[in-house]
This record gives structure tokens, sequence and C-alpha cells, in this order.
């Protein structure tokens, strides 16, 4: 199969000290770092005035804004900021999801080193969600506020918390500043105020999603930010060598769509139209939409989906032509992505253009802006996040497994989290490495240029009774594809056990098309076919020659969703492992009760 030449092979320096550590990092040096992102808004708006920086869908078509129009407004928004007092110590809370305005908004901020804090839209939307909504506003206790609709945003909008902030709205309504207002700017001396704004400016504070403790919130400058942007463009060439194009809807709030994805099209005089669909059942038509009017020279999802883009390119030749004809790289986040949708790109990537894109992945944090490793070398299977980029050490401390826990440092670490030092100190060892709690194996320990494999949270290992290790994050994946598509997620249980488990929260779609939507009294799934289904699966898994401590022996599949304001699930989308846990612990026992027709066992 004929895979991309386009691409930046690894390079790195391995060290090896006496303790056993392992520092691994780029032999290629960093090249130059921008100072600030303003600085990449001036270079673009005077090199290519006319070409579309941002968009979004109005109408049939799109409401675009030019490198030169958003320089414009970026700089009458600033001196409109400044005009009201804001400053470095006065963060701006942002409740909507991606928009024009929001970019806009977020932009004008950093310009003159005024933080924005964007929080996820649910926080405000979901009732039960806003304790999460009120614990950001407690922390960071912004001077502005942000909405695109002040009706739909109403109840939000209402609360204690929030009161005596100006709330500026795209929509207004009763008690909020329209938008538009922010567009007249004022007479403060805008340039002034942007000297003073340098590489250790503070211009985001990006909430952490909050599945192990509560939401922090991570200092995020300009230095982080634009040092990630020159290590992603060293390890992807083409990057520079053409403006690049994305149709992207991952979220702001998040700091894989708002740093990495709407960064990487400002430094690189690219082009962001905004996905206001999501992988979803309900909102995915929206995005075929959206994909039928443009396509993107990049394409970033997270597995879900990868898999629903793939079965919509099945059924349209039309827009399986589009999206592969111009494309350079498929980027998948956020868990690995299942063989067989890879490869199903990989054919048909092969189909229409005769060549296969860079298809990978990297490995990063909040704390980190985010990107540390990158896999820019093409790969013939998902999982492998690479090598360090360039300026960054990896410190890996290997098991007798040589599965290594990794810690990091580089120019695109935090200085901190906002108002929690303790917990800054906390957050890294005795040589300022940032301590991630990630774990990582060589994919050949004989060669560091292979790159290394994710392998899971240590905080999610547990033991068995009979002291066998469960490596809770790689079977998480296992039985994910295993039962793949009945199960949309599930929770690795066996902590204490002699046997381990899982809880299953059901793809519902695909239980009701395959006639699987029966429930017991207490709402568990107990259809004897669909138990007999995940029994089936199970035993197969097992037969592959399977030890104790990937042999999944019971499961039960979940009828209640996992509930955002109950913290069992983040604004990421992902599971609060612990949280499910403690929450239903009472399924939990019933999970190992032999007699219970609720549950399937091996």
């Amino acid at each position: 199969m004929k895979r991309t030449t386009n691409f930046k092979p690894h390079n790195v320096i391995r060290e090896d000290r006496a303790d056993g550590t392992i520092l691994l990092r780029s032999a290629e040096p960093l090249s130059g770092v921008a100072n600030t992102t303003g600085d990449w808004l001036h270079q673009w708006a005077g090199e290519a005035p006319d070409r579309i920086f941002l968009a979004e869908r109005y109408g049939a078509g799109w409401r675009e804004e030019s490198y030169a129009a958003t320089l414009e407004k970026v700089r009458a928004i600033s001196a409109s900021l400044l005009g009201r007092g804001l400053g470095p110590d006065t963060p701006i809370l942002i409740m909507s999801g991606n928009g024009v305005d929001h970019g806009l908004l977020s932009l004008a901020a950093q310009y003159v080193g005024i933080p924005t804090v964007p929080v996820a839209e649910q926080y405000a939307l979901i009732h039960g969600a806003h304790g999460r909504l009120r614990h950001a506003i407690e922390l960071v206790r912004p001077k502005m506020a942000y909405v695109v609709d002040a009706a739909q945003y109403a109840e939000a909008l209402a609360l204690n918390a929030l009161e005596g902030i100006e709330v500026i709205a795209s929509r207004p309504g009763p008690g909020t500043t329209p938008f538009a207002d922010l567009l007249k700017g004022d007479g403060a001396d805008l340039d002034a105020a942007r000297a003073n704004v340098g590489p250790d400016s503070v211009v985001k504070l990006l909430m952490t999603s909050g599945s192990t403790s509560s939401p922090k919130a991570v200092m995020t400058t300009h230095r982080m930010m634009c040092a990630n942007q020159a290590q992603l463009a060293d390890a992807m060439p083409f990057l520079r060598a053409r403006p690049p194009r994305i149709v992207d809807w991952l979220p702001w709030n998040h700091v894989f769509g708002g740093s990495h994805n709407f960064n990487m099209m400002l430094a690189n005089g690219g082009s962001l139209y905004i996905d206001d669909g999501k992988p979803v059942q309900g909102q995915f038509e929206r995005t075929v939409e959206n994909l039928s009017l443009i396509t993107g020279t990049l394409c970033f999802n997270v597995p879900v989906g990868f898999s629903m883009l793939l079965g919509a390119l099945r059924d349209d030749a039309a827009l399986r032509q589009r999206f592969f004809e111009d494309i350079d790289l498929v980027f998948y986040a956020g868990a690995s992505l299942p063989q067989e949708i890879w490869q199903g790109f990989e054919r048909m990537a092969m189909e229409v253009k005769g060549e296969v894109p860079l298809m990978t992945s990297s490995w990063g944090l909040t704390e980190t802006a985010p990107c540390m490793m990158m896999q820019q070398e093409p790969t013939e299977s998902s999982g492998v996040v690479g090598v360090p980029v360039g300026g960054v050490t990896a410190k890996l401390i290997p098991d007798e497994d040589m599965r290594c826990e990794v810690r990091v440092k580089g120019p695109n670490l935090m200085p901190g989290y906002f108002g929690a030092p303790g917990k800054t100190s906390e957050a890294l060892d005795e040589e300022g490495f940032f301590i991630t709690g990630d774990a990582m194996k060589f994919v050949d320990p004989a060669d560091p240029n292979k790159g290394m494999k994710f392998d899971g949270r240590i905080s999610e290992d547990f033991k068995l009774l009979t002291g066998t290790w469960v490596r809770a994050a790689q079977l998480r994946i296992d039985m994910l594809a295993a039962l793949s598509p009945l199960a949309a997620d599930l929770v690795i249980t066996g902590a204490d056990q002699d046997e381990i488990g899982v809880m299953i929260f059901p793809n519902v779609a695909e239980l009701k098309a395959e006639g699987f939507g029966l429930q017991d009294e207490d709402g568990a799934y107990c259809c004897p076919l669909l138990l007999g289904e995940i029994h089936r699966r199970l035993a197969t898994h097992a037969a592959t020659g399977t030890s104790s401590s990937t042999r999944v022996a019971r499961a039960m599949v979940l009828s209640e969703p996992a509930s955002m304001p109950e913290g069992e699930m983040t604004a990421k989308g992902n599971l609060n492992f612990r949280k499910v846990l403690s929450r239903r612990a009472d399924l939990l026992n019933r999970l190992y009760v032999d007699a219970d027709p609720a549950v399937t066992t091996l």
C-alpha cells in the first residue's frame, strides 16, 4: 500500500540513566517561535488579507471572515475591552460553543493580554450541570461573560454567581450588551497595551476535565501556544507548504479544538470552517451537509466520529471523492482508533488518490498546550503516539515489564494552575518534570524512533484478589472493540474481586436496530438475546489466549446513560470511572452475584 512521502522522519536521542530512568528528546532543533498569537494575525492579514480565516454556517452558506477583516475586528474589540477596564486580572468567561464571534472575542482578548475562560456549553445549558459552571466562576472570578444567545442561556445568566458581571451576547436580550457594541471600538491606546503583552502573558484559563478531581484552571500563555505550533509545523512540513483548511467541530473549551486546531490554522495562514454538527445521533447529518459544501486538507476527529464518517463516505461516492482528493492528514485523538476503521480509511484513500495520507495521532494534555509527542511518520496501525516533538524532554520511569510512567517538560508546559500553587507543586517532580500519570511502552525497545504506544492511566490500574494486576485502560479499549457496536462505552471492574467484569453503556440505537431493547423492572438490560450475544463475544475474546489479567468474566448492560450533572461524564465526553462505580455501587454489587438475571457470566 502506497503511503505519503510528505513527512519528516523521527530523529530522537535516548539517554539511559544509572537509576533506570530514560530521557527521550528530539535531536531536531525547534524552529523560530512567535511571541504572541497577534503576530500571526498581523502576518497573514498582510500576506493574505482576502484569505478566509474563520467561517460558520449562515443560511444556505457560510459567514466568512478574512484575515484582514479579522484583524480589523479584533483591534476594535480589544479597544472596547480596554475601555471597559479589563486587563490581565479580569478574565472573560465564555459559556457558548464554537462560533465566529467567540473566536473574534478570544483573539481580541489575547491581543491585549486579557485571559479568556472557555467552559463547556453543557455547563450552562444543562440545569444539573450548573454546579460545574459555578465552580468555574468562583475559581476565576470573571469580570465579563459571553453567550451567543441570551434567550437560550437565560437560566444560566440568572445565576447569582454572575450578578454584577457584564454579559455580552451576539443575540442580546434584557440586561445584556450586544456583541456589535464591542465592534465600535474605544479611544484606548491599543498599541501601547499590546506592547505590554509577551510570551509569558497568560491569555487562557483552560479548565481540566475533572475526571479525577475538581476541575482546575490551567494558566495558558502565548509562549505555550506559539511554541506548540512551531513544534507541530516542524513535525508536519506540509502545514507550511500550503495553507491548511479544516471543517471542525471539536469544542474550543478543550485544548485539542481550541488551542491545537484553532491555532494551527492561524499560525499557518489556514482556514477554519466551524462544523456545527457533532458525531452523535441526530447531529451528524449536519456534519455531512457541511462536508458536502466544503472539505478540508486536514481532518481531526475522535474515534466515534471517524466511525460515523466512514459510514457516510461509504454511502456517498461524490463526498468520498471530495473528502480524499485534497487530504494531507487524518488525525484521531481521545482514544485509540479501531483497526477496522483505520483500514477502511486507508482503502478509500487508495481508491480515490492512489496513496494513503499521513494517518496518525499524538499525545499531550491541557497542561502542555497540548502536543508533547507526535507520530509524524506513517505507520500501519493505530495506537502509536510517536516521539517527543522539538524542545520537549520525556522522562520515562519503567517497571519490570518496561511499561513506563511518563513525565515531561518543554516550552509548552504550563506555568501552573490558577490560584492553586499547592496543586502546581504537587504536579511537578524534583527536576521540574510534569507528572502526567500516563503510561507508555516502546513499540520497539531497541529502536526509540519507532515511537511509543499509550498504555493507560496508572491510577486506573487495580489488583484482583489473586494479586494479579489489571491494566484497565488497555483492556477497556480491547473490550470496546470486541463489543462494537453494541457498547458505546464501558467501565472495567474487579478491584478486590476475583474476576474482571464490565459495566456497559449501550449504543441504544444499535440495540434497538438489532432487537435488543428489552429491560427488566429495575431498568437493566436483560434481554436473553443481548446477554447471549455478549456472552458469545466474551467467550471469543477469552479463547484468544487471554490470561486472568485480561479475561472478562462478567458483564452488565446499564440502562441509565452516564450523567454529566452527577459527574459521571466530563464535558469532553469522557467517563469518570470512579464516579460511575461509586454512584452505581448497588449495580456493581449485583454484577458479582451469580444468580442475578441481568448479568452474563463465563
